[in-house]
């Protein structure tokens, strides 16, 4: 059932404090991850990094959907309408789902030993997504440092296990088993006790100490009502994170069906080194969304309008940066942290001018969820991955990674484009007398 929004107040950290705390965690998570593609990379070749990046597409969009991007719902859930098991109980019931839906879906479409692969990464993924959860509790209450700290520890123990796993057996699969068991180990130990601590605190039942009783605050919480209202909520936020990432998956199917695991591996292992910009990005975007949310929720829209401009601005420099390095020195770093057969000139630079456009079309997604204008970005994104699908089967057939990188570019001008026509919307309605309800309501 909804709740009271009058909740104990927990101080949280300035907008600086929590950037730098995300910034930090997220250039140390996205080394991690990198470092995994070059330990497959290295130790292995570009069949084995485009097996894994093929768990991934296949996994993550199924994953992505079953969230519901609860985590964004929650953080800007400035006046407290759902309690932490609402949020807990909806996202173990849709996971359940996810993974039934994984397992059947490449037992019954891939060999064997690729479909074990895209099993195990679908675990990995759920119980990174059952972290979200306390992520989400953790950003709503402006206190970045603890997603930071688990960040960090999921990346060292990440990047140990699967390369432990790979060198062991030379095998993508027991590199990723590695992975599940570095997610379990950080969600047990530092993810649920730091949960519990801070809802001690919100709910004032502890005063420093924690107690055996505190514990109780973790359980998921069953009522049907209140999850089905909370489902419908979420909705079209996880239809639209769920098209975001098979939008993204797309040219990677179309790449392993048309040109083989190699050629994915490629093409996977260029379009990571975006993760550098994206990482400030992220940083900015999470950092920044509770404050935007408080604005638009307030009325501030002019606060809430320049604090966004100051996002594309940042986006922008950061996009611009990378075209640059990939256009004066992109072939010698491909070569030098991949292996000369990843040297290919023309597409990283292509992939840089999507991946900068992306970053102000992400900025605006932040912007969109902060007025909690949910629904309407779903037509936006139904319509983006649609063009992604029609532009990958014309194009990538004959033209290969180059034609991918080109549909990434078109993809991501059109996406701004709605974004920017949408914000525009929200900001301009919300201006007017008697329409500071949710934004949600409008669409």
């Amino acid at each position: 059932m909804l709740v009271s929004s009058s909740e104990p107040e927990i101080k949280g950290l300035s907008l600086r404090a929590n950037f730098s705390w995300t910034f930090i965690a997220n250039i140390i998570y996205t080394g991690s991850q990198w470092g995994m593609l070059v330990v497959l990379a290295r130790i292995g070749n570009p069949e084995m990094v485009g097996q894994f990046a093929l768990g991934l597409a296949i996994a993550a969009p199924i994953i992505i959907l079953a969230e519901l991007n609860l985590r964004a719902v929650q953080a800007t859930d400035a006046q407290g309408l759902y309690r932490f098991g609402d949020y807990l109980g909806l996202r173990l019931i849709m996971l359940i789902f996810a993974i039934t839906g994984i397992t059947a879906f490449a037992l019954g479409s891939y060999r064997y030993e690729t479909a074990i692969v895209i099993i195990a990464v679908g675990v990995a993924k759920g119980f990174e997504s059952t972290s979200d959860v306390f992520y989400g509790l953790c950003q709503r209450l402006e206190r970045m440092d603890r997603i930071a700290r688990s960040l960090i520890l999921k990346a060292v123990l990440s990047l140990a296990f699967l390369t432990l796993g790979v060198l062991l057996s030379n095998r993508v699969f027991w590199g990723t088993v590695g992975l599940v068991l570095a997610w379990v180990l950080v969600l047990l130990t530092y993810d649920v006790r730091s949960g519990r601590m801070l809802l001690a605190s919100l709910e004032g039942t502890s005063s420093g100490a924690l107690s055996p009783g505190d514990w109780g605050l973790l359980k998921p919480h069953w009522n049907p009502k209140t999850l089905l209202r909370l489902a419908w909520l979420a909705l079209p936020l996880g239809l639209v994170l769920m098209l975001i990432s098979l939008s993204a998956s797309v040219p990677r199917y179309f790449i392993e069906r048309n040109w083989g695991a190699y050629e994915l591996g490629i093409f996977v292992a260029i379009a990571y080194l975006e993760r550098a910009g994206a990482t400030i990005a992220n940083a900015l975007g999470q950092s920044a969304s509770p404050r935007m949310a408080k604005y638009y929720a307030s009325g501030h829209r002019r606060a809430y309008a320049n604090l966004l401009a100051k996002l594309i601005v940042v986006g922008i420099l950061i996009g611009a940066s990378g075209i640059l390095v990939a256009a004066v020195v992109g072939k010698e770093i491909l070569a030098l942290l991949y292996g000369p057969e990843y040297a290919r000139y023309t597409l990283f630079i292509t992939i840089m001018i999507a991946v900068g456009i992306n970053y102000i079309a992400s900025f605006l997604g932040y912007a969109m969820t902060a007025a909690r204008y949910f629904r309407v970005q779903f037509p936006l994104f139904t319509i983006t991955t649609a063009l992604m699908f029609v532009t990958c089967a014309l194009m990538i057939p004959t033209g290969g990674l180059q034609a991918a990188a080109n549909c990434l570019v078109l993809v991501a001008v059109v996406r701004v484009i709605g974004g920017a026509c949408i914000v525009f919307y929200a900001i301009r309605r919300g201006s007017k007398p008697g329409n500071d309800t949710d934004a949600y309501s409008h669409s």
